[in-house]
């Protein structure tokens, strides 16, 4: 399927996806247990592509599907302060903390400034070796709204693979209490680790 294709349909491919199985390169299949609906996303968390995953199922995707890759888009302060999910083919941050520390009163938390290399970087990791045969990426964030944003980057620096967003993400969303307790990688009890492999930050690691 070309990339206009792709994009100009993305409701038919998401039900695709959702109803029918996935085949794996082992003959096996996987079904999208909980198919995500776009009415139930905030529009920060809804993408041009129109795919959409929970951290859950994308396990399930990635442990059975050798073309998907997982790629965390946090900082690498996040990474290795409150850990990644082991599947994880790469950290490539879409945006960095602000090296001046602005201080945003509003979200009552510092700023961050955009990876000005994102998407060169995410099309060096699809160049290289460690990429070879993949041509679909699951895109997490903390909670989903990051990796909607990059997302679009992507699309709009001519990425031509398929992109999902994750978007219950790593830590998942906020209770009424404020605790990220309520969905996401982590609270699925999925693997996760805090020690950094070698080759999860490609050129840095």
């Amino acid at each position: 399927m070309n990339r206009i294709t792709r994009f100009a349909a993305p409701a038919l491919v998401a039900l695709a996806l959702a109803l029918a199985p996935l085949a794996s390169a082992g003959g096996g299949a996987l079904t999208l247990q909980e198919p995500v609906a776009v009415d139930t996303l905030s529009k920060s968390k809804q993408t041009a592509p129109g795919l959409y995953m929970i951290a859950a199922d994308a396990a399930r995707v990635l442990a059975d599907h050798p073309n998907v890759a997982l790629i965390d888009v946090r900082t690498p302060s996040e990474v290795t302060l409150i850990g990644y999910a082991t599947a994880a083919a790469a950290n490539i941050p879409s945006k960095l903390m602000d090296p001046a520390l602005t201080f945003d009163a509003k979200k009552g938390s510092y700023k961050m400034v955009d990876n000005p290399a994102f998407v060169d970087e995410v099309k060096a990791w699809l160049a290289s070796d460690a990429a070879a045969g993949v041509d679909t990426l699951l895109v997490m964030c903390r909670s989903g709204s990051r990796s909607a944003e990059a997302i679009g980057k992507l699309v709009d620096g001519g990425i031509d693979v398929t992109l999902y967003n994750v978007v219950d993400g790593f830590e998942g969303d906020t209770n009424e209490a404020g605790a990220r307790a309520v969905n996401g990688w982590r609270n699925a009890g999925l693997p996760w680790t805090y020690k950094i492999r070698q080759g999860l930050r490609p050129g840095y690691n």
